[in-house]
């Protein structure tokens, strides 16, 4: 009886600091995002661990060249990128949490399909370490009108 007694002991502790993990995973991942810029280096996009674009910008005046499917189509690889990008982020944090917990055998690794639930490209190495991630929890952006 003992021995359950402290299995059960060991298993609820397992679980508190299960919950504690999430909660530092969500805590981290709230204020996620990435900034990429397309290959012809045109569109810059930040994304969010959710996979939404927060920002984007038009770099260098290039837009202006582009014919409209030109830009729409460097517009989407950025877009697409980044969403990636934070994809394999938000999986690098979770999977720890997908681990079976020791003090219950009975209780196997949470099997995760991460390309079902991002597509097949978030399994891919990304070919450009041209990313910059950031954490910040506030992010303001201040612009001065010029004045008459």
């Amino acid at each position: 009886m003992d021995d359950i007694q402290q299995r059960l002991a060991e298993a609820m502790e397992q679980l508190k600091d299960t919950e504690a993990a999430v909660a530092r995973a969500e805590e981290e991942l709230k204020g996620s995002s990435c900034t990429v810029k397309s290959a012809d280096r045109s569109v810059e996009v930040t994304v969010d661990a959710q996979g939404s674009v927060v920002s984007m910008r038009f770099l260098g005046g290039l837009y202006r060249d582009m014919a409209a499917p030109e830009l729409a189509a460097s517009v989407l690889e950025a877009m697409e990128r980044g969403r990636m990008i934070m994809a394999r982020q938000v999986m690098s944090v979770l999977d720890p949490l997908t681990q079976a917990l020791p003090a219950i055998p009975e209780m196997p690794n949470l099997t995760v399909d991460w390309a079902k639930i991002f597509g097949p490209g978030v399994l891919e190495e990304p070919a450009d370490a041209d990313v910059r991630y950031s954490q910040r929890k506030l992010r303001d952006e201040i612009s001065e009108d010029e004045e008459d």
